[in-house]
């Protein structure tokens, strides 16, 4: 089960990458930094189109603030389609307006994250994806396979 990490702050991104790698999270992540390499990754086309056939990701972590394409129409696409608007999303912003919140549980997100400022707090937030949807596999659950 493939993760797509939609976030275009190179700090953000080694933040995510090191709490997954803490929590023991192996499945791929792909990581994109636009709203519209977003798309295209997912529907398989543009810089993405080798993709065509693939499954679409099992879970996205979107940033809403970003160049291009914001976050929010990035959401609002994936739940407009079919084919994508069962896909968990998970909003990893370090926004806490809430209109933004209020608009995202509008257009059906999963869940709403506010990124934490510092790597063990963000640390303390990933475990949260397993219970959610078990849809990571661990190291350890590796073996089992």
């Amino acid at each position: 089960m493939e993760i797509l990490l939609v976030e275009d702050e190179p700090n953000d991104i080694e933040l995510t990458q090191r709490a997954f790698k803490r929590a023991r999270i192996v499945n791929p992540v792909h990581i994109v930094n636009d709203g519209i390499a977003a798309l295209d990754f997912i529907y398989a086309r543009g810089a993405y189109a080798d993709r065509a056939g693939k499954a679409f990701p099992g879970v996205i972590l979107l940033d809403l603030k970003l160049p291009k394409l914001d976050g929010l129409e990035v959401l609002r696409r994936i739940r407009q389609d079919e084919r994508t608007r069962d896909i968990p999303v998970v909003i990893l912003t370090a926004s806490k307006f809430e209109s933004d919140h209020a608009e995202c549980r509008r257009l059906g997100i999963n869940s709403y994250i506010v990124k934490p400022v510092d790597f063990r707090n963000f640390s303390e937030v990933t475990p949260q994806f397993q219970f959610d949807w078990k849809l990571v596999k661990h190291e350890l659950s590796r073996e089992a396979d």
